[in-house]
C-alpha cells in the first residue's frame, strides 16, 4: 500500500485555476483558524491529501470559529462524497468547490453523522446520488426538523459496506456508536486514509450532546488499529500523516479525561449540576468549545454511568 508523504498535502483555494499552495509550515495544535494564522477570507478552501482525495473545509456556524470538514474522493466512474454542510448554500457551495476539481458527477454521498450542521444543506447535492447511511440516522433523519429527509433509495450501512468506483475501493464503515448512534467512517485501503467524521473532533471539546461516551472510547480503539497514514476530522483542521496520528492519539486521550473527570465526580455524590461547575478539564478547557460543550459532557457521562442511556 502506498504511503502519503509528509508535507504532501496543498491547499486549493478553489479558483478557476486550481492553484495548490505547500503546508510544510509548523503546525499549531488548535482547531482555532486565528491562532493557526488563518483570516476569514481563507474559508471555505480544498485541501488535496493525495492525488484523488480531498477534505473542503468551511466554518461551522455559531459565535466560535471552527471547521466543518467533509471528504470527497475523485475517481475516473465518479465522486463520492462524505457528509455535507450546515445549509444549502454552504452544500452547494462545496458542490462548486468540486466541479472545479473535476467535471466527474457525484454518484454517492455518505452521510456520516446525522447532526444538522453536516446533513441539513443536502438538498444542495444533484439528483439522483445515492445517499448512504446507518439505519439509526436513516431514521433520526426522517424526524429531524432541518427540512432534509433520507430518499427512499437510501443504502443502508449497518456494519460495513465496500464499493468499487471506478477502479477505487472504498469502504464504509460503522466503527460502533461513539458521536451518534450511527456514525460512519470512510476508508480508503490504498492509500490508508480514514475520515472519521465526528467520530474525532481535532482540537475540538468532546461534543457528547447526543453520544454514546464509553462506546466512543472503544470506536476510537477500533479506528487507530486501521493504522491508517491519515486520520481525518469531521470538525478541526486537516492535519498530514503523522500530525494526524498524533491528533487522533490527543483526541483519544481529551475523550478518556472527560470520561474520567466526570467519573470521579460522580463517584464522589456530587449532584450533577454541582458537578458541571466544579469539573477540571486542566489542559483541555483551552480547547474549541470547552465552555458550552463542558456542562454538556457532565450530564452525558452521568447519565451514561446511572443507567439512563440504551
Amino acid at each position: 500500500m502506498s504511503r502519503i508523504r509528509a508535507g504532501r498535502l496543498a491547499i486549493c483555494f478553489c479558483t478557476p485555476f486550481l492553484a495548490f499552495t505547500s503546508l510544510a509550515q509548523p503546525v499549531v495544535r488548535t482547531a482555532d483558524p486565528i491562532a493557526r494564522g488563518l483570516k476569514d477570507s481563507d474559508f471555505p478552501r480544498t485541501i488535496k491529501v493525495t492525488d484523488n482525495v480531498y477534505t473542503y473545509e468551511d466554518f461551522h456556524a455559531g459565535t466560535e470559529k471552527f471547521t466543518t470538514t467533509n471528504v470527497f474522493v475523485v475517481t475516473e466512474g465518479g465522486v463520492l462524497v462524505a457528509d455535507g454542510q450546515g445549509s444549502a448554500a454552504e452544500t452547494k457551495a462545496l458542490v462548486d468547490a468540486i466541479r472545479t476539481v473535476t467535471p466527474k458527477p457525484i454518484k454517492y454521498v455518505v452521510v456520516c453523522s446525522d447532526h444538522g450542521d453536516h446533513t441539513a444543506g443536502n438538498a444542495s447535492f444533484p439528483a439522483g446520488v445515492t445517499y448512504i447511511i446507518h439505519p439509526t440516522s436513516k431514521a433520526i433523519l426522517e424526524r429531524s426538523p432541518n427540512g432534509w429527509k433520507p430518499p427512499a433509495s437510501a443504502m443502508l450501512v449497518s456494519e460495513q459496506h465496500s464499493i468499487k468506483l471506478g477502479g477505487e475501493h472504498i469502504d464504509i464503515l460503522f466503527l460502533g456508536r461513539a458521536h451518534t448512534g450511527g456514525d460512519l467512517s470512510v476508508s480508503l485501503p490504498r492509500q490508508k486514509i480514514l475520515f472519521l467524521s465526528e467520530t474525532f473532533l481535532n482540537r475540538v471539546f468532546p461534543a457528547m450532546r447526543s453520544a454514546y461516551p464509553s462506546e466512543w472510547l472503544k470506536a476510537l480503539d477500533r479506528a487507530e488499529a486501521m493504522k491508517a497514514d491519515v486520520y481525518i476530522a469531521g470538525h478541526g483542521f486537516t492535519e498530514q500523516g503523522p500530525v494526524s496520528n498524533q491528533e487522533i492519539r490527543a483526541y483519544h486521550r481529551a475523550l478518556e479525561a472527560v470520561i474520567a473527570e466526570a467519573t470521579r465526580l460522580h463517584r464522589a455524590g456530587v449532584p450533577v449540576e454541582d458537578a458541571v461547575s466544579q469539573a477540571n478539564w486542566r489542559e483541555y478547557a483551552s480547547w474549541t468549545l470547552a465552555s458550552s460543550q463542558g456542562p454538556i459532557a457532565i450530564r452525558r457521562i452521568y447519565a451514561e454511568l446511572n443507567g439512563q442511556i440504551k
